[in-house]
């Protein structure tokens, strides 16, 4: 690799590694009893719908027990139900309740708000151009991955 292209890729390699100043902004914008885990639960649930644990381990890529305990956190407060698995009965399914619908609008309201806080100065087409990319880098490691599957 060029040097002009390895010096790109590392202000790049900064700059994402820099980004976990604004994931612990937004993560403090949060309810304290919803942090990052139990958000990520109630997302990918209704992104992806009812699943095993299995599945929702894989799509977090944490252990099981680090899942199981978001998962504990999310049915002690009643934003997902355990259901028995149809196809087997010594599993559970995951499933959001109204209360977790609800509180991921909450959830949604409350992210929305801290970027409006921060992002005041940056035009609509800055904030366009910004979601654009961070969509299409995403969307080139999910290709590495399918690649190298």
């Amino acid at each position: 690799m060029e040097t002009v292209n390895r010096n790109r890729y590392e202000e790049l390699a900064r700059a994402v590694s820099a980004f976990g100043a604004v994931k612990r902004g937004l993560s403090r914008a949060l309810p304290a009893h919803c942090q990052g885990g139990a958000a990520a639960v109630l997302a990918l649930v209704k992104h992806h719908g009812d699943m095993r644990t299995s599945r929702l381990a894989e799509l977090m890529a944490v252990d099981m027990s680090v899942c199981s305990r978001h998962v504990a956190h999310t049915v002690e407060y009643g934003w997902i139900e355990r259901l028995p698995d149809p196809d087997d009965k010594r599993s559970r399914i995951l499933r959001l309740t109204p209360e977790g619908y609800a509180m991921l609008g909450e959830l949604d309201r409350r992210v929305t708000d801290a970027f409006s806080r921060h992002l005041t100065e940056w035009s609509d087409d800055d904030v366009a151009l910004l979601t654009a990319l961070l969509g299409r880098l995403r969307d080139s490691f999910g290709d590495c991955r399918a690649h190298h599957a």
